[in-house]
């Protein structure tokens, strides 16, 4: 028996090339049993014995064998396992495939070798006439690579969508499925998201598991976003990150979650055919919290006292989380309108279970105190731009206040040009920050 080493893909960020190594008429010359396995169809070829793969650890080497399109008996050239290396390498699942084969009195044994490239969640958004687990289960069944999750670009993701469409088809619906890269919201975590473009259907209430949701009645004042529009998943997410999440935070629930949107199809009524599609949100509150205050650690140029003075809490309050979160915002714009442009809050919530109270340590990087530069203004006539400098407050070398550079542009530019003739549709602002001089240059664009 004799081995010859085959082809070796490798890739992560784009789909990776397959190079051949050729066998030359030398190595033909010295040894004989090389051209056992022809390199074209044209020419006479040799049974395949078997077919095994090795380096995956999600799926099993039967499957991806299937996957090559490869079966034992076929009669095969050394063009076929190249073709069957492109197809595991554009299914988009394997960020390097190789192989290797051996020729003997039964056939070729052939090898392919693979490693698993990294994969996503799969999202169906508006599929209300399945259960995940059961187009998961079918999926698995129908699409021989399919755990779950998906890649961001490859073949398997139209064998999806084509799966995906049958199963429609079954339940009378006709539609075309696509497939969109997305990050889920409230989230930075990315899925592949999988959605039958032709269903319309639209959403005829929302239920939710907790009782402060469903009787909320600034949620309720919102389900208009959702009720009578068309259904997706993804919107509902967004509305429970948006709408839902924030009632909640008011009243201490700083860890709730949210369980993924399922729906159902509401039942019809006196012979007529089902209505629209009822969401159920799942929402588990957990703990609500009261304020325990705050440590404060790297703070120079303000002491701890002013910054709790920032903080519209006493200990013993809900720990109301917009409240909390519009502190942090309050602490940054007090650091910036002392030139601190670069600061930056890490606020950590340290829990305390068995009183139902919490405490932020917040850690500060105050960075460079930054002093006026230069006012750079484009676009202007000259009576405006006489204007716009006689009104701006910031002397060149004075520590920068980003709190005087904001009203500037809500208020002050305006009322620099009243009485002028000429009319700016829009003002581009920028900050151009130099650290190494500690000055930032203001720039303003108009048009």
């Amino acid at each position: 028996m004799y081995l010859i080493r085959g082809a070796r893909v490798a890739g992560v960020s784009a789909p990776p090339r397959l190079v051949t190594f050729p066998v030359t008429l030398l190595l033909a010359l010295l040894f004989p049993w090389a051209t056992a396995l022809p390199q074209t169809q044209s020419a006479n070829s040799a049974p395949l014995a078997s077919i095994k793969v090795t380096g995956s650890t999600r799926f099993p080497s039967e499957k991806i064998a299937a996957a090559t399109g490869l079966h034992p008996g076929d009669n095969i050239t050394r063009d076929d396992l190249q073709a069957a290396a492109n197809r595991l390498v554009q299914l988009g699942l394997f960020s390097s495939v190789n192989y290797t084969f051996a020729s003997g009195s039964t056939g070729v044994q052939v090898e392919y070798k693979v490693a698993d490239g990294p994969t996503l969640p799969v999202w169906f958004d508006n599929f209300p006439w399945f259960t995940d687990a059961e187009l998961t289960a079918a999926l698995e069944k129908s699409v021989g690579l399919f755990d779950g999750t998906a890649p961001a670009r490859g073949a398997i993701l139209d064998q999806i969508g084509t799966a995906l469409e049958r199963l429609l088809v079954a339940r009378s619906v006709i539609a075309n499925v696509s497939h969109t890269l997305v990050t889920l919201p409230a989230s930075d975590q990315q899925a592949q998201l999988f959605r039958a473009d032709a269903a319309e259907l639209d959403v005829g209430g929302v239920e939710f598991s907790d009782p402060l949701a469903a009787n909320d009645l600034a949620i309720k004042a919102r389900l208009s976003d959702l009720i009578g529009k068309r259904y997706s998943r993804t919107s509902t997410a967004l509305f429970a990150a948006e709408q839902v999440r924030p009632v909640y935070l008011a009243h201490g629930y700083l860890r709730v979650e949210f369980g993924p949107p399922s729906a159902r199809f509401a039942a019809p009524s006196a012979g007529s055919p089902p209505g629209g599609v009822i969401i159920s949100l799942p929402v588990v509150p957990g703990t609500a919290y009261a304020w325990n205050g705050v440590t404060w650690t790297g703070n120079a140029a303000f002491s701890s006292d002013v910054l709790d003075a920032l903080v519209p809490l006493q200990t013993g309050d809900v720990a109301d989380g917009m409240k909390i979160a519009a502190a942090w915002q309050k602490v940054s714009g007090a650091y910036a309108r002392l030139g601190y442009l670069d600061v930056e809050l890490k606020p950590a919530a340290q829990f305390e279970d068995f009183s139902n109270r919490v405490r932020y340590a917040v850690a500060i990087t105050e960075g460079m105190q930054y002093r006026m530069g230069n006012l750079v203004l484009t676009g202007l006539s000259i009576v405006s731009e006489q204007r716009i400098r006689a009104a701006w407050k910031i002397p060149t070398g004075a520590i920068f206040d980003k709190g005087m550079y904001n009203d500037f542009l809500d208020a002050g530019i305006k009322q620099a040009l009243i009485g002028l003739p000429f009319h700016y549709e829009k003002i581009g602002h920028f900050l151009q920050t130099d650290p190494q001089a500690g000055k930032v240059d203001v720039l303003l664009d108009f048009q």
